[in-house]
């Protein structure tokens, strides 16, 4: 072997090489549930950080001395606060954090902390153990930089590095045919590639995005059009009007799941208010509606409303898209006269509201300057629920009708800590503290929303607005299955955590006789079943969603990853399970056209929101949004 590999740098080097590459390894094993299937995927599990430890590690090589000290610090350093980032957002998100994830953290700076701390434990300085090691190393002077003149070392590992990557590309292709085109679940990504080469797909994919909107011409919507409008449905005529006129309150029910609904915890209903509604048929009550958010989460739930599109695979609307040209339900309805409003007890630029509802064309936000923002009253990101409810009133009450506007609750939040006083419901008894506090949160927000119906029937408005209550995503992840076994009673299989990413959905229209709909929906059919119940056509607009209570409702329910459900099979990670057993079918391949229209709706939806193809369709009598005739500014008294 040449004598520079007889160096102490170059064997300082390996050290510090083996070091990450291990750790990152042991981080995928406890951490991050990726869905070994076999030996060639565990293989190429401990096999991906490899590459990327020798690749990046490798960069501080083609230096000398004192730079070479600090850039291996420096670079040792990036991968680990990657990593552990990565850990703290997946123990939450079941995701891998992303660009636009970074963007969204500007945006939203200061207002994540809670969340963040109450995921750290005291164990999560291992993960830096090996910084402070090589710190110490160089601060002790038992590391001395070689004085090698030529950069062959360098190259030689750099080269390796590449042959590894390519090695473990060609293996993961062969395993999983297309990986980098047609994946849509970062989990499996992560999988084949690791999360340091995520990153950088990330950041090419960032790239390619932001150069698709400039490409763009008129020719790339006609496509999109011919797809959505060969595939609408038509209203159901029992329901078509029947709220023509009327007021619209949407109510964003903070990470509120659909097996809370008749749930009792030792005897006591978790939401009595929320399962009257469902038992008496003073509202529609729809109990098969899956989550469709992504990483934007409660704003994305938002957008779906909305717009009826898909939010974006990698960051959110709200922050990356709110430039674009939106045909929104807000700007449908201003035609018909009627004023758009938001109420949100946060401050306006959490996720970036204030800028993206210039480009919906809502009218009015009260935000948490319209508020008191007593101490005693706020918790996790902005005023309790009953607080903000109460005090919304006079303001609604105030606002030109027809309305639309939405209500966006807050205290239902993770990691669903109430303060002492807040409600007087016992947590769960499980040995996990999140999944026991779910129970109360909920129940507080259940009462808040039994009190805001109260107000709404005081103040003359309930016998004239149609109130639309959802739940805006799943509250409890993955990381908490074990503790969810215990409240379902079943462990919780792959396809038993789909059937928990239900969120339920209730539509009370005043003098008509709702009911319990048992028809598989997604957020994104809300958008067309409301505008139908108010008389308003939808099929000249291009949005992806199907009116929940016609007799063509579409039943393939796409989910932002990829998989899909629908009442016969269920598709989780490219595996088919029967909807109504949840074991997996015999014959997948039966149900391979489900799979590819899943994958087309949700390529045609990105295509309209990468490429801003709304600036070029302008649907008739539909009057375009200029951003700047809304600013949101309190008038000072």
């Amino acid at each position: 072997m040449k004598t520079y590999f007889k160096q102490g740098s170059i064997l300082f080097f390996f050290i510090i090489a083996v070091l990450l590459w291990l750790k990152t390894y042991s981080a995928y094993l406890i951490e991050f549930r990726l869905g070994i299937e076999n030996g060639l995927q565990q293989f190429l599990l401990f096999l991906n950080p490899l590459s990327s430890s020798l690749f990046f590690l490798g960069i501080a090589l083609f230096f000398k001395g004192k730079i070479q000290q600090v850039l291996l610090v420096v670079i040792q350093l990036l991968m680990s606060i990657l990593l552990y980032a990565n850990v703290v957002y997946y123990r939450f998100f079941d995701d891998f954090i992303t660009i636009p994830v970074i963007m969204q953290t500007k945006t939203n700076a200061g207002q994540l902390g809670n969340s963040a701390f109450s995921l750290m434990t005291p164990y999560d300085i291992l993960y830096f153990a090996d910084t402070v090691l090589l710190i110490l190393f160089l601060v002790k002077k038992w590391y001395k930089p070689s004085l090698i003149s030529n950069r062959k070392p360098a190259l030689i590992i750099m080269s390796a590095a590449i042959a590894l990557f390519m090695l473990n590309l060609g293996l993961a292709e062969k395993d999983r045919p297309d990986l980098l085109t047609r994946s849509f679940d970062r989990n499996y990504l992560v999988k084949y590639l690791g999360t340091y080469n995520f990153s950088i797909y990330d950041v090419v994919q960032n790239v390619k995005s932001a150069g698709q909107r400039a490409m763009a011409d008129t020719n790339d919507i006609t496509e999109v059009e011919n797809y959505i409008k060969a595939n609408k449905v038509a209203p159901n005529p029992e329901y078509f009007g029947v709220a023509k006129g009327k007021n619209v309150i949407y109510i964003s029910m903070e990470s509120l799941q659909t097996f809370l609904i008749n749930y009792e915890l030792n005897g006591e209903e978790v939401t009595p208010f929320l399962n009257s509604l469902a038992d008496t048929g003073e509202a529609f009550y729809f109990d098969h509606i899956y989550n469709q958010t992504g990483q934007g989460k409660t704003s994305d739930a938002e957008f779906i409303m909305d717009n009826a599109l898909y939010p974006m695979a990698q960051g959110a609307v709200y922050v990356n898209k709110a430039q674009n040209t939106f045909q929104s339900a807000p700007a449908i309805l201003k035609a018909k006269g009627y004023t758009s409003a938001v109420f949100h007890g946060n401050y306006k630029t959490f996720w970036n509201r204030n800028e993206m509802y210039k480009s919906m064309g809502i009218d009015r936000f009260y935000d948490a300057e319209y508020y008191s923002m007593k101490e005693e009253d706020t918790k996790n990101y902005g005023l309790k629920d009953k607080p903000f409810f109460k005090e919304s009133m006079p303001m609604l009450e105030e606002l030109p009708q027809p309305f639309y506007t939405r209500f966006i609750t807050l205290s239902n939040h993770f990691p669903f800590e109430m303060d002492d006083g807040d409600t007087d419901f016992p947590p769960a008894e499980t040995e996990d503290k999140i999944v026991n506090q779910y129970f109360q949160s909920a129940h507080y927000m259940d009462a808040a929303l039994e009190q805001f119906f109260q107000d709404l029937k005081s103040s003359d408005l309930y016998d004239d607005t149609v109130v639309v209550l959802y739940g805006d995503h799943y509250g409890i992840s993955e990381n908490h299955n074990e503790a969810m076994a215990e409240i379902i009673g079943k462990e919780v299989t792959p396809f038993e955590y789909a059937q928990l990413q239900r969120v339920p959905v209730f539509i009370h229209v005043p003098g008509v006789e709702g009911g319990l709909i048992q028809s598989y929906g997604g957020q994104l059919d809300i958008r067309a079943t409301v505008l139908h119940l108010l008389g308003l056509s939808t099929k000249e607009y291009l949005d992806f969603g199907s009116d929940l209570l016609s007799k063509e409702h579409n039943e393939i329910i796409p989910l932002r990853n990829g998989d899909f459900v629908s009442p016969d099979v269920t598709m989780i990670g490219e595996k088919m399970y029967d909807s109504q057993t949840g074991e997996l079918v015999e014959d997948p391949d039966d149900y391979a056209h489900l799979a590819a229209k899943a994958r087309k709706e949700l390529e045609m939806s990105d295509q309209l929101l990468y490429k801003d193809l709304l600036r070029f369709y302008k649907p008739a009598g539909f009057e375009s949004i200029n951003r700047e005739d809304y600013q949101y500014v309190k008038d000072e008294d």
